[in-house]
């Protein structure tokens, strides 16, 4: 509340006038609590510890007070945004080019799987915001052809993850090349040791803003768990694509099912998409928006797509698999249930799962709803795919005693 007792807008945290206009022109009119506790003192110049659970608006939480800082300094000073995915770090640029393009600022994305060359064009051209990840970021600075010497406000936006990735010997080296005196924002969906042992290394007194408990979802999530055998799994998920009609969000713990189950929902004639490792980022990034506009309606994915998908209306999120971390449910289910709308979740475990399910309840501090498997229609798995609970056999699946022509070879499809 502002002292007239309204709540307070973007126009109550002083941003300056011509940022105001282009918030306006987007759009965004209410701050979100992230946004209203963190702008203030990041315009002040305070380093900060935010920790908000994902798809609260971290972006222009961390990007409006980065883009008045560097348009104030007339160039003088750049800002950086360290990030985990490359989807991330696409997402970020979106946004910072969308508020600081009409100010004249640039902004350059390093990220890996894209060109180096074109990269090192962007840098040439003195970009007033870089936007990486961290081994491409260190790529560059090994090569000698970026310097963070003006670096005056650095963004470690879901530093958990990437410490979880492996990355904090990279965002190590990274912070060492750029000055001590600068001001330090970092965002992170939970706050583990290695994330406060970062924060009191490479920061100066900071201000921890807190505007939900660490491991919290979102209240508008209906949550469910149904307990099955693996080789139900694909039954039910064919039965709850018959029942949601929306966008529905799938993930798997490997590449290999996703993979695997978005072939076999295509054979079916659903627009299914695929996100995973293996894929380029140019495939990954179309996925995306293909899923964003509709041209897919079911996306699958792995963890690498947990916070990097920046998706309004997904009606339902799938974890196929439990997530290998506890963790990672709360970024997963965090897709749904966005901007104020309801969402729904539903959690496959095996009957042997059961501790694995207790300790993501610890952790939200929820329990998940165990709801009875419904009768399971094969849905997109035909009669044909049926064999698959057959045992294999060197001529196919059937009659292990049935030998098959060689010159007309029998073609099962395999999921």
């Amino acid at each position: 509340m502002n002292p007239h007792g309204r709540t307070a807008g973007f126009e109550d945290l002083g941003i300056a006038p011509k940022i105001l206009e282009i918030l306006f022109r987007y759009k965004f009119t209410a701050p979100t609590p992230i946004q209203l506790k963190s702008i203030p003192p990041a315009l002040e110049g305070k380093d900060i510890m935010g920790i908000a659970q994902t798809g609260t608006g971290k972006t222009l939480a961390f990007g409006i007070p980065m883009i008045q800082r560097i348009a104030l300094g007339n160039g003088a000073a750049i800002g950086l945004v360290i990030l985990p995915t490359r989807e991330l770090a696409v997402q970020v640029h979106e946004t910072i080019k969308k508020i600081g393009g009409p100010l004249g600022l640039r902004a350059a994305v390093l990220i890996g799987g894209e060109d180096m060359r074109r990269q090192v064009r962007a840098i040439e051209q003195r970009p007033h915001v870089i936007i990486g990840t961290p081994g491409r970021l260190n790529d560059h600075l090994d090569g000698k052809r970026l310097s963070l010497d003006r670096a005056s406000i650095v963004v470690l936006d879901e530093a958990d993850r990437m410490l979880d990735m492996g990355f904090a010997p990279q965002i190590q080296r990274i912070l060492k090349n750029v000055p001590q005196k600068r001001q330090t924002l970092l965002f992170s969906a939970t706050m583990p040791h290695e994330v406060v042992k970062i924060a009191q290394s490479y920061m100066s007194l900071p201000l921890r803003i807190e505007v939900a408990p660490a491991g919290s979802t979102i209240e508008g999530i209906d949550q469910e768990v149904f307990f099955v055998k693996n080789t139900e799994k694909l039954l039910l998920l064919s039965t709850l694509l018959s029942e949601y009609k929306g966008s529905v969000l799938v993930f798997c713990r490997t590449k290999h099912s996703v993979k695997k189950i978005t072939r076999v929902i295509r054979s079916s004639g659903e627009r299914a998409a695929e996100i995973h490792s293996n894929r380029t980022l140019n495939q990954r990034l179309e996925a995306l928006e293909g899923f964003k506009i509709g041209k897919y309606r079911i996306l699958l994915a792995t963890d690498i797509a947990a916070r990097g998908i920046d998706v309004k209306g997904i009606q339902l999120v799938v974890n196929y698999d439990l997530p290998e971390q506890p963790e990672d449910y709360v970024h997963r289910i965090g897709r749904t249930g966005r901007a104020g709308h309801p969402g729904h979740a539903i959690s496959f475990a095996t009957f042997d799962q059961k501790r694995d399910v207790k300790q993501i309840e610890r952790l939200i501090k929820k329990v998940i709803r165990a709801s009875q498997t419904p009768s399971l229609s094969a849905g997109f798995i035909s009669d044909r795919n049926q064999d698959s609970r057959q045992p294999r056999t060197p001529y196919g699946r059937g009659n292990p005693h049935k030998k098959r022509s060689r010159k007309k070879p029998f073609r099962r499809h395999r999921f």
